[in-house]
């Protein structure tokens, strides 16, 4: 559970030494955002469209697989691991959609000296009555891509080379997520760390439950007795059966 910690630790660093807005500054230059207009088709309609369609694309894969393992035999090798991936995609982005909503947080977009007029407000501040409900924290589209992280989780057990380019493959893809969302104004990078934490965290509490196994408890004919001589051990493996009595 180490990533967790360290990625929440590093967001309130960002958050609490006011570093988020000095990375945003780097996005912003006059009045528009580098990702914003006409000319940023790469980060609206390629890495915000298209990355959101790759998600999609992942999910309805994992979710057809699972459904043709009861079809195919072959398949069904890997059928909880398919509904593992599903679920996993879902889940996450599903958390992060309603914390965007329980926790109020504006986007830089919207905030005085990036474009907006509202006044930026620490994250556990009280909010104004006046302010209008904000959607914007955690970041939705990058959790999407780090929930990709559910492979990783999925293949480790069977095929550890392929897990590791898995991980790699979508750690790469949510920072390119967070990278287009925030040169398009929609978050911090505290945001899109805090949704890192939770789709690693979501993931692998998952995965344990998922995958647990379970212990198989001993025949009630077996039993355990300390063996005489050696204190403090016990022959965990010693079946006693009574002998016959004397007729």
């Amino acid at each position: 559970m180490w990533p967790v910690p360290l990625l929440l630790l590093t967001a309130a660093l960002l958050e609490g030494l006011d570093l988020d807005r000095r990375i945003a500054h780097a996005f912003f230059h006059g009045s528009f955002w580098l990702g914003a207009g006409t000319n940023a088709w790469w980060a609206t309609g390629l890495i915000h469209g298209g990355g959101r369609m790759l998600v999609r694309g992942a999910a309805a894969a994992a979710l057809a697989w699972w459904m043709l393992s009861f079809r195919f035999p072959p398949l069904a090798r890997w059928r909880r691991e398919a509904l593992f991936v599903f679920a996993g995609l879902v889940l996450v982005t599903a958390t992060v959609g309603l914390l965007k909503v329980l926790t109020n947080v504006d986007c830089p977009w919207d905030l005085a000296g990036f474009g907006g007029n509202r006044p930026y407000l620490p994250l556990f501040d009280a909010r104004p009555d006046y302010l209008p409900a904000a959607r914007c924290f955690p970041g939705a589209h990058s959790s999407s891509g780090f929930a990709l992280m559910g492979l990783w989780f999925a293949l480790r057990d069977r095929r550890p080379r392929a897990a590791r380019f898995a991980l790699w493959a979508a750690v790469c893809v949510g920072a390119l997520f967070s990278f287009g969302q925030q040169a398009r104004g929609a978050h911090f990078l505290s945001h899109d760390l805090v949704s890192a934490a939770l789709a690693w965290g979501i993931l692998r509490a998952l995965h344990a439950r998922m995958f647990a196994v379970t212990g198989i408890p001993a025949p009630a004919s077996t039993q355990s007795f300390p063996t005489p001589g050696i204190p403090g051990y016990f022959a965990t493996n010693t079946t006693t059966t009574k002998p016959p009595a004397p007729r």
